[in-house]
């Protein structure tokens, strides 16, 4: 019998619509959560296209899932009831290999297991959280700041750490100067991490419509990229640029404004491949790279970190029928700056 509910797509080509269906029941160490709020990705609305391929259908999107724990199987530790837990984007890894034993588990050579859309190690299809409760092995699940709003938190656990992790790998802190590309849903959760961080931070955008925005959530700089008097002034200027943007750009452009040893990072997923010219690299000595999100530690370290600098999500709140709409919108750059669901709205159905 079923007994989880949420919302689904059916097809690739299908809105998401109400869909019932069935959680598993709590093993020894898992943890049974009764989900209040689920952040909207951009990666939902790729992944329930099937514009990445592969999808496995019907799918129940969200990996940016905050609730309450109802109940913990009989060798859990690290939870008890009234809890309040969280998800992020994995439920489970091999656990064995060199990099799930580094704390790597976003990177697990086997492949980790994914919220949703994925296949667990019974051959299961994962359903995210666009629904009412989630079951998951306590490994997996993280404790979120008592002190922070549990909706506005929800984004941390794709976005906040996706922008976290490469922060922390490539050093920003005093004394660094950083480069956010892209004020949206991504982007403006690296300005408030990296400025948290003690960074400076400039933020390069297509226009100078999000200025004072930015400079609410810690830039110190806001720069048009359209302006091409922006290349040149910026030229060799960053330790270390994030970019969070998924549509086509120039790349060469961007390395050319880090310094010496400087670091470019990649988290948007642009559809089509970038070309790089060598030189771009070779003049500076400079490195391209690419990070995913992070490991079960380091989302945790991500989430008691912004615990202690009061670090969250600009969010609009939306019930759980808007979702068709909120994927529209975000399509357009049309939210300021993550959308969250109310999962008290499914009783509304």
């Amino acid at each position: 019998m079923p007994n989880a509910k949420g919302y689904a797509a059916a097809t690739a080509k299908a809105p998401l619509a109400p869909y019932s269906f069935e959680r598993r029941e709590l093993r020894e160490q898992d943890v049974a959560i009764d989900i209040k709020f689920c952040g909207i990705c951009h990666s939902d609305i790729h992944q329930a296209r099937d514009e990445w391929g592969g999808s496995i259908f019907p799918m129940v999107p969200g990996h940016e899932v905050a609730g309450v724990v109802t109940a913990v199987g009989s060798k859990v530790t690290k939870f008890k009831v009234g809890d309040k837990a969280g998800i992020g984007c994995m439920v489970d890894s091999c656990r064995k290999c060199e990099q799930c034993k580094e704390g790597l588990e976003q990177y697990c050579a086997v492949g980790a297991v994914w919220t949703y859309n994925a296949k667990d190690k019974d051959g299961v299809p994962t359903m995210g959280g666009y629904s009412d409760k989630i079951v998951a092995d306590e490994s997996f699940v993280l404790r979120m700041p008592d002190n922070l709003p549990l909706d506005a938190s929800a984004p941390l656990l794709c976005a906040g750490i996706t922008l976290y992790s490469p922060l922390k790998h490539w050093n920003a802190g005093p004394g660094k100067k950083v480069a956010i590309v892209g004020l949206g849903g991504l982007g403006h959760m690296g300005v408030k991490l990296a400025h948290a961080l003690g960074a400076e931070v400039t933020v390069l955008s297509q226009s100078l419509r999000k200025q004072a925005d930015g400079e609410r959530l810690g830039a110190d700089h806001f720069y048009a990229t359209s302006d091409p008097e922006t290349f040149k002034k910026l030229e060799r200027n960053f330790d270390l640029i994030i970019n969070t943007v998924s549509g086509d750009m120039d790349w060469n452009q961007y390395l050319s404004l880090l310094k010496v040893d400087g670091s470019m990072v990649v988290v948007g997923a642009p559809e089509k491949p970038n070309e790089v010219a060598s030189f771009a690299l070779i003049l500076g000595r400079r490195s391209l790279a690419g990070s995913a999100i992070g490991g079960i530690e380091e989302t945790q370290e991500m989430l008691d970190f912004c615990g202690k600098h009061n670090v969250t999500s600009d969010i609009e709140l939306i019930p759980i029928q808007k979702v068709n709409e909120a994927y529209e919108r975000v399509l357009k750059s049309d939210v300021r700056y993550r959308f969250v669901i109310d999962m008290a709205s499914l009783n509304a159905n």
